[in-house]
């Protein structure tokens, strides 16, 4: 089957082998994979001189179930994430814990960033964040564009930040006024919005040097509020300033509990729900609840879409990000 990888810096469609289906497993038809710019271009960096495939969140059709799969039949659709069983591949064997059905009446397309989904759902649920709380948004990317609506949609007041006037104007045209292109507008409107007490959390979407962001961000919350660091961001910190509040700067870690456990993914064993509420799995099926009740809105962020077998111009297209902002790879039916 084809696939896309990562070779020597460059973006291939390589030939791969479809992974045996164990139990507990299901083979899926592709029809559509969303690009996740931050972690695979950072993957595209460091690619050597093997094929590393790319990817992570996608869409399909189940073509057939392994022992012991409960709750799906072949035929459906289904959202599913993570690697390495989630691919930009035309077919995929997942284990059924990464896998979540989709109703008829949702697209394929806003369902194929169900790993972006549940990346943002986890990244709310590490802050920690109550009914009628707030938080600032930093980043209006393809992922904080889906922490917003999904916070906006929980009755969190929302208030965002992007240099990029027109990823703003995105946000705003979703129902989320407060998102701003200044930081000076920002911070004069937060005292408003937070009856000058301070945001409950700052969730940081953006990449690279941290120290002058986080500190900023130490100043926009309240009193024992909280950082979480979502993208790639260095993490070097006044601790006066943190001191100074009591503040908590955390790190989200992908779409949540079960991530990185073979256990959990690879042997398909569930956490029981009476100890862990929100695994990853359960975190992609409500993202694909809150696409199928209309909470939240994915097909207006999808900017472009390109065939497999382009799936280099796809990559190259992030060198201008302020056109670029979600991508799905098309798979032939």
């Amino acid at each position: 089957m084809k696939a896309v990888a990562a070779l020597r810096g460059s973006i291939v469609v390589t030939d791969t082998e479809d992974l045996p289906l164990e139990r507990g497993h299901v083979r899926i038809r592709t029809e559509y994979s969303a690009i996740s710019p931050g972690t695979e271009l950072s993957f595209l960096k460091k690619g050597g001189d093997h094929p590393s495939l790319l990817g992570y969140s996608a869409a399909g059709i189940v073509e057939e179930i392994g022992e012991g799969v409960t709750g799906l039949l072949p035929g459906q659709r289904v959202a599913c994430y993570g690697a390495p069983y989630v691919r930009h591949a035309e077919h995929l064997t997942v284990p059924s814990n990464l896998v979540a059905a989709v109703p008829d009446h949702v697209l394929p397309e806003e369902a194929a960033f169900a790993g972006l989904g549940a990346i943002a759902i986890h990244a709310l649920r590490t802050a920690d964040l109550r009914f009628g709380e707030s938080a600032v948004v930093v980043g209006l990317g393809i992922l904080g564009q889906i922490i917003a609506q999904i916070a906006s949609a929980a009755a969190v007041r929302v208030a965002a930040l992007d240099l990029n006037a027109q990823r703003v104007l995105m946000l705003q045209e979703q129902g989320i006024r407060h998102a701003y292109n200044r930081h000076e507008q920002l911070e004069e409107q937060l005292q408003i919005l937070t009856d000058g007490h301070g945001a409950d959390s700052v969730i940081l979407c953006a990449g690279g040097p941290g120290e002058e962001l986080i500190n900023r961000s130490l100043t926009w919350i309240r009193d024992r509020g909280n950082i979480v660091v979502v993208g790639d961001l260095t993490t070097t910190f006044s601790r006066g300033q943190m001191f100074g509040k009591e503040a908590q700067v955390l790190i989200s870690r992908a779409g949540g509990p079960g991530r990185y456990d073979s256990g959990y993914e690879k042997d398909n064993r569930d956490y029981p729900i009476g100890y862990v509420r929100w695994t990853e799995g359960r975190n992609v099926a409500e993202y694909v609840r809150l696409l199928a009740e209309g909470r939240i809105s994915v097909l207006p962020l999808i900017s472009h879409r390109y065939p497999l077998g382009e799936a280099e111009a796809a990559y190259a297209n992030y060198l201008n990000p302020t056109d670029c902002l979600g991508t799905i790879l098309e798979y032939e039916s």
